[in-house]
């Protein structure tokens, strides 16, 4: 072979060698980025192909795909979209998808490894592709009284059934129509998602479960209370009953609401404290435990863990390790202590499932077009934070809470109501974050529940946990009692 031919053999090697790389390095490195990539318009057509599967309440949906005269087949609808935004999410083009939309995708668009075996029959019979239907756990009459008592409130309610986590309803205001963001026009959908992002409120983000956490104010004396329980304090034990506490360590100090003592008296019990949720003795008995025990009870009621409901969810926090000074602050839900509202919610449902608390879980099934079942969801455990002994003594705790304490706008005539306010500070002159959780009935519960609102309600520093969130709590529980 003349030097050549050598030559250009060789240069025709590099090439299939060069070209070998490029399909090779597109096919497996670049593919999800390709696919991604709002300018690939074979990607979003095909990825509209198939016709994606409900998303159901109560066997209802409340995303469905019907069929369109345009290149996508398939339009993305929410009937009643405001309500459920913040469970369904959005499917968009170019902007992804939130919410169920999102977790659950391979599902709905008929892609995960369960729904292969249909993949390949659709190809070999010619019929179209469907995706499965997913059945939420959301209960509509629970989901409407949460959204009807938030009302033009900023913040969210979150409602589960103790005894399997089911989440009965999850609402987050402001929020959005993902309506606006499933049109067929990619100009139009990205304008709205950058329309949305500017305004005031964030309504895109779910504050059940994401976003900027809340200091948990007195809700955190759930917590508190736990670990003193659980580490040998009785119900009756006591602390001085002071009108201001020293926070040790520092030239500051710390005073219950109402800036006077706690009830009468030379001391003060664990139960007065919650009951009457004053904040020096909680700080007392925070300091008398040490930081170790209360960051180890906040981490076994939830703190820090991992969760998917299946969305994922953001963890609450506490400081560790903490100072005295600071430790008093945490002991009644101020310092560094946040929480989403649906960790508070898994406050009260463990002391109502005897120290128990169940995984919350937004999905009862997942069906196959020709209605096979995909999954099952079960009830499972996630933690056991408290024994049953000391769930007995906070219920009581909780249900005197609204009977005779700082709780009282939660009574329902005929029902026994367990419940904890929370009046959370932001900062000197900020408006408080305002709580309420609890679970009724107190003696068989059926729901428990967390209600937060921001900015005070309105109301700056002027509106409490039982004024605001405590009426709008209520709703709820009645709506679930009433079924």
């Amino acid at each position: 072979m003349s030097k050549e031919l050598k030559r250009v053999a060789i240069v025709v090697l590099l090439m299939f060698g060069a070209l070998f790389v490029a399909t090779t390095s597109i096919q497996f490195f670049q593919t999800d980025t390709l696919a991604a990539d709002s300018r690939n318009t074979r990607a979003l057509y095909a990825s509209y192909d198939a016709e994606r599967g409900p998303i159901l309440v109560d066997g209802q949906p409340i995303a469905m795909s019907v069929p369109v005269d345009d290149d996508y087949k398939f339009q993305r609808t929410y009937p009643n979209g405001p309500l459920y935004s913040q469970v369904t999410g959005y499917y968009t083009l170019g902007q992804g998808s939130t919410g169920i939309e999102n977790s659950l995708g391979d599902f709905l668009s008929g892609t995960a490894d369960s729904q292969f075996l249909a993949r390949i029959n659709s190809i070999i019979t010619g019929q179209k592709p469907k995706g499965a239907s997913v059945e939420l756990t959301i209960d509509p009459v629970v989901q409407q009284a949460a959204w009807d008592a938030l009302g033009d409130y900023k913040g969210s309610v979150v409602a589960i059934e103790p005894s399997t986590g089911r989440i009965l309803a999850m609402v987050s205001k402001p929020t959005f129509d993902p309506n606006t963001l499933a049109v067929h026009d990619t100009q139009n959908v990205i304008d709205t998602y950058n329309s949305l992002l500017g305004e005031s409120g964030d309504p895109l983000i779910n504050r059940s479960i994401d976003g900027n956490l809340y200091p948990p104010g007195s809700t955190f004396k759930i917590v508190t209370s736990s670990a003193a329980l659980q580490s040998g304090v009785a119900a009756t034990d006591t602390q001085p009953n002071l009108a201001r506490f020293p926070l040790p360590g520092s030239n500051n100090t710390v005073s219950n609401a109402g800036g006077g003592t706690c009830g009468g008296g030379d001391s003060v019990s664990l139960e007065t404290a919650f009951v009457l949720s004053c904040n020096i003795p909680m700080a007392e008995f925070g300091v008398q435990m040490g930081d170790s025990t209360l960051v180890d009870m906040a981490k076994a009621f939830g703190f820090t863990k991992d969760l998917d409901i299946p969305m994922a969810v953001q963890p609450s926090t506490i400081r560790s390790p903490m100072a005295d000074d600071k430790l008093a602050l945490a002991s009644f839900g101020q310092d560094e202590d946040r929480v989403t509202p649906l960790q508070v919610a898994m406050f009260s449902a463990a002391v109502a499932n005897k120290g128990t608390i169940m995984k919350p879980n937004l999905v009862d099934s997942i069906t196959a077009p020709d209605l096979t079942v995909l999954q099952q969801f079960e009830p499972k455990v996630f933690a056991d934070p408290i024994t049953s002994a000391t769930s007995s003594t906070l219920s009581q705790f909780m249900v005197s809470a609204v009977q005779n304490g700082a709780a009282s706008n939660a009574r329902i005539d005929g029902v026994s109501v367990a419940g904890k306010t929370g009046t959370a500070e932001n900062g000197e002159d900020d408006p408080y974050t305002l709580w309420f959780t609890g679970f009724a009935p107190a003696d068989n519960p059926r729901v428990a529940i967390a209600v937060v609102v921001e900015d005070g309600g309105g109301e700056n520093q002027s509106g409490s946990g039982n004024s605001i969130a405590a009426p709008i709590a209520k709703q709820v529980l009645e709506a679930v009692l009433n079924k």
